[in-house]
Formats: C-alpha cells, sequence, structure tokens
C-alpha cells in the first residue's frame, strides 16, 4: 500500500508545479468560489506520486476534496489518497467529504464512485459563471465533450469506510 503524508513547507514547489501542469495554475473554482489550491492543507502520497488538496467547513460538519491529481494516472496514488483523506476526517469527526467536478469528467466519475462517492447535485451551465472566475477553463474537455455543468459528489464517512 502506497504510503501517504501531510505536505510539508519543501512540498510547496512540487505542489505548485503539479497544480499548473493540471490545472493550469494554482487557483481553481468550483461552485462559485476560488480556491488557492496550493495554500489549503493536502496530502502526498508515495515519493511525491499524488496530491489531494481539500479544505474543512468552518462548522466542522464537512470537508470538500478540491484538487485529485496523480503524477502518473493508475498506480494507486489517488485510491491511497481518497482512503487516507477519509481517515483523517474520521479521526476528526468530520462525517461527509464533497467534492465537485465537471460533466466531461468521466474518468473522475467512475473512479469515485467506485469508491463509494453518491451524486448529489447537478448545476446545469455552472461553467459559465466559473469562466468569468477563471477565463482559462476550456470549452471543451475529455473525449470532446463541452464543458458546461458541475456535478457534486459526497461519501459519507463512517467507520467502514476507507
Amino acid at each position: 500500500m502506497m504510503t501517504v503524508r501531510q505536505k510539508t513547507a519543501d512540498d510547496q514547489g512540487w505542489i505548485r508545479a503539479l497544480l499548473t501542469h493540471h490545472w493550469g495554475g494554482t487557483m481553481v473554482v468550483a461552485h462559485g468560489q476560488r480556491f488557492e489550491a496550493d495554500a489549503l492543507p493536502a496530502l502526498v502520497a508515495g515519493d511525491r506520486e499524488g496530491l489531494a488538496t481539500y479544505r474543512i467547513s468552518d462548522d466542522g460538519r464537512d470537508a470538500e476534496l478540491v484538487t485529485l491529481d496523480a503524477a502518473v494516472p493508475g498506480r494507486g496514488a489517488g485510491t491511497a489518497l481518497v482512503a487516507a483523506l477519509g481517515r483523517l476526517l474520521r479521526g476528526r469527526g468530520i462525517p461527509i467529504l464533497r467534492l465537485t467536478t465537471t460533466n466531461d469528467n468521466l474518468r473522475a466519475l467512475r473512479f469515485y464512485q467506485r469508491r463509494g462517492f453518491r451524486i448529489v447535485a447537478v448545476h446545469p451551465g455552472a461553467m459559465v459563471a466559473a469562466r468569468r472566475l477563471k477565463p482559462t477553463i476550456p470549452e471543451f474537455g475529455e473525449h470532446g465533450i463541452p464543458i458546461r455543468d458541475e456535478i457534486e459528489l459526497e461519501l459519507a464517512l463512517s467507520e467502514g469506510d476507507g
């Protein structure tokens, strides 16, 4: 099993480079909010094989997985990061892990649902507002699918998960 640890100050350059490569910069947009992902708490898988950035709500009732990236997909970094984040949040008494993705991201939808996440909301046309906050978001994504909508998923963090 791949090891997972909290980010350190030594990881910051790598984190910025990975986010820039995968997200076009360190700023990401979801549900009408901007996030400086490199400033968020983060977990690092293996020898910098993957990164998960997250935030915990002010009331502590839920947490949000803001970004999840594997340096090389298919080697287990994403799975290890989601499981470790679930354990960390459960240990803090946080019962729900949420995330937002886009309608074109079929790989992510498959990945998260296979790990117990459920679709809880779809926001048609949300990417119009997102592009006002981050104009570099492309019009088309995976498989030539127009990027139009946001899809919210959540995972209940019961004792048997992760």
